[in-house]
């Protein structure tokens, strides 16, 4: 985000009477470090300025505390601000810290990482652990896409097995999306059933091979029919375990954190966010904190 930007929010928060510190990072991990500090001393909300990797920084130190987490949208694809309808105008974003909505929400974890959005395994996420700075600030989310198709159509089927709950499976599959919402990439629902409070998570599973299959998937995806291809399958769970062979990526809301195997849970309320009015149809269950 360009520092002019965060000026603006800034000034704008200030000006409508609440007391403001502003805190940039400069290396991976400090949003995290900053969030919880900001925790401990008592700060009623954290607005986070930049995209989803700064955003999954911030939830990491907020995770299970009472400061709300505002977010200001500055970043490559803003999926958080694109499901919930966050604007990006300083004047307005800045008004969702008084007059929007306070809603407890949950949290997926993958490992030790928590995550607001979703983890991918398998293609999507050797993709996102392929694509660089310098792609991103040039391409935006074409960078993605991009490189997308040029790994999809070589990306081999992967051994899964799978642990839902105490449901065991074994799959071929070429990668697995598991959605604590449901926007990903910005454009496309995948986990499309999933709620963001109801203590569970969303599995949607891709197998098939061969060109045609995947450029099908592709399609039913952008049509928002990728559920009833039989080479889909749409799982809910509490808690998940997932090897696969070989190890493959695991990325969580767009940032890659190691190879499978690795363990997923939901962490039911864990974090307070702000959010407009009326916005995310059916993606909250529970009412809003009053």
């Amino acid at each position: 985000m360009r520092p002019q930007s965060i000026e603006q929010v800034a000034a704008e928060v200030h000006r409508r009477g609440a007391e403001v510190e502003v805190r940039a990072t400069t290396r991976a991990g400090e949003g995290t470090e900053i969030a919880r500090r900001a925790a401990e001393e008592g700060a009623d909300v954290l607005l986070a300025c930049g995209g989803d990797g700064t955003l999954n920084e911030a939830i990491n130190g907020l995770v299970g505390t009472d400061t709300a987490l505002a977010t200001f949208p500055g970043g490559t694809v803003n999926v958080w601000a694109r499901e919930v309808g966050i604007p990006a105008d300083p004047a307005r974003n800045a008004g969702l810290l008084w007059y929007g909505e306070r809603r407890r929400v949950d949290l997926g974890r993958a490992g030790h990482r928590y995550f607001l959005l979703m983890a991918g395994i398998g293609l999507d996420a050797d993709v996102a652990a392929r694509v660089t700075q310098p792609e991103k600030r040039r391409w935006g989310p074409l960078a993605y896409l991009g490189r997308g198709v040029v790994t999809g159509l070589r990306w081999p089927l992967q051994r899964m097995w799978i642990l839902l709950d105490d449901r065991s499976i074994r799959r071929r599959a070429l990668f697995a999306v598991i959605g604590n919402t449901r926007l990903y990439g910005g454009v496309v629902n995948i986990t499309h059933h999933a709620v963001a409070d109801d203590g569970m998570l969303d599995v949607c599973l891709f197998g098939g091979q061969g060109v045609v299959e995947k450029l099908a998937h592709t399609a039913r995806l952008a049509l928002r029919l990728h559920t009833r291809a039989p080479t889909v399958e749409y799982y809910r769970a509490h808690q998940i375990t997932l090897v696969t062979r070989p190890r493959t990526y695991v990325q969580v809301d767009g940032d890659t954190i190691g190879q499978t195997p690795m363990q997923f849970a939901a962490v039911p309320r864990a974090l307070k966010v702000i959010v407009p009015h009326d916005r995310g149809e059916g993606l909250f269950l529970k009412p809003p904190e009053t």
